[in-house]
């Protein structure tokens, strides 16, 4: 999105300012940003608020950067184009990160985007605890996370997965809930928790970490090793900008909302104002990763059974970009 310019008045002062902070002109401004192209890992929604906010309000421009965010669609998958460096950034779900590096793909985390997990276990109000889910249908959306994660609530309540009926709903826990074919269904409760909450159903939510995991953060930014190395300076001020929408995000919710709504097509102002309300208190105001916190992620992962072995912190995450 381009800068808006008020060089017609008070234009000496004006004409300092942008010298000072982004070169004389826009063309000047343009040759030396580097352009940095930033995938996003769904389509448009509450949590990269952040990221919108950092070009809205010119936050990429005045670290030196074009941040360019590319949605999801049917070409390529994006994290492999991060990884192959034809793309800078990218977000990811910590718990991708870590599958990724297991399977070889060369990505490191570098900062983290939100400082919580995501990760809820939703139900209708007749389980009044997780393991209140044995003898009862339970949706899941087809990935290998869903059961694992659907036992490390129950079993860290004291029931038995293999008394719940699993069903596959794909990723239609809210249609699936409110039509009752399911009594509960793993979701992210800033996303499908706020939804179901708007349309008035009455819910249960179990999060995660109640139930055994760490506060780890549940989204990062990642990068290839490989453009880390060659260029850390242009990473370094991506993040910096994107720490730069955070602060954006909190001054002004409405004009992140609405960047949001016109981002996914959507008119629904409302749900996407509920769900950054819910998400915004847990963004990271710094972007720094925390090694201790990783490493007791690290364990928590390689015990959920969605890791084959404990990932690698100190490869899997680069603590020094942001100083």
């Amino acid at each position: 999105m381009p800068r808006r310019r008020r060089a017609l008045l008070a234009a000496s002062l004006a004409l300092v300012v942008v010298a000072a902070g982004c070169g004389a002109d826009d063309d000047t401004t343009n040759n030396r940003r580097q352009t940095v192209q930033l995938a996003l890992d769904f389509t448009p929604n509450a949590v990269h608020a952040p990221l919108y906010a950092a070009v809205r309000t010119g936050a990429d421009a005045r670290h030196g950067v074009k941040l360019v965010i590319r949605q999801p669609g049917s070409g390529p998958d994006a994290l492999k184009l991060v990884a192959a460096g034809k793309l800078d950034l990218g977000v990811l779900d910590i718990h991708d990160l870590a599958i990724a590096q297991q399977q070889g793909i060369d990505v490191v985390g570098v900062g983290e985007l939100v400082r919580k997990p995501l990760a809820a276990l939703v139900t209708r109000p007749d389980i009044a605890r997780p393991r209140d889910l044995e003898g009862h249908a339970v949706g899941v959306s087809g990935l290998p996370s869903d059961p694992a994660f659907l036992n490390a609530m129950i079993a860290h309540d004291g029931g038995d997965l293999g008394r719940v009926h699993q069903i596959t709903i794909g990723f239609n826990a809210v249609t699936a809930i409110l039509a009752k074919k399911v009594e509960g269904a793993p979701v992210f409760w800033n996303a499908e928790g706020v939804a179901l909450k708007e349309r008035g159903v009455d819910v249960h939510e179990f999060r995660v970490e109640d139930y055994g995991a760490p506060a780890y953060p549940e989204v990062v930014l990642v990068t290839a090793r490989r453009t880390l190395q060659k260029d850390p300076d242009k990473i370094r001020d991506a993040l910096l900008a994107i720490r730069d929408g955070v602060a954006a995000v909190e001054r002004d919710p409405a004009a992140a909302t609405a960047q949001i709504a016109k981002a996914a097509q959507t008119d629904d102002t409302r749900l996407i104002g509920a769900q950054l309300a819910a998400v915004a208190p847990i963004f990271s105001r710094t972007l720094r990763l925390d090694r201790p916190t990783l490493d007791a992620w690290a364990a928590f992962d390689a015990r959920l059974g969605i890791v084959k072995r404990r990932p690698d912190v100190r490869r899997t995450f680069a603590f020094d970009v942001l100083g």
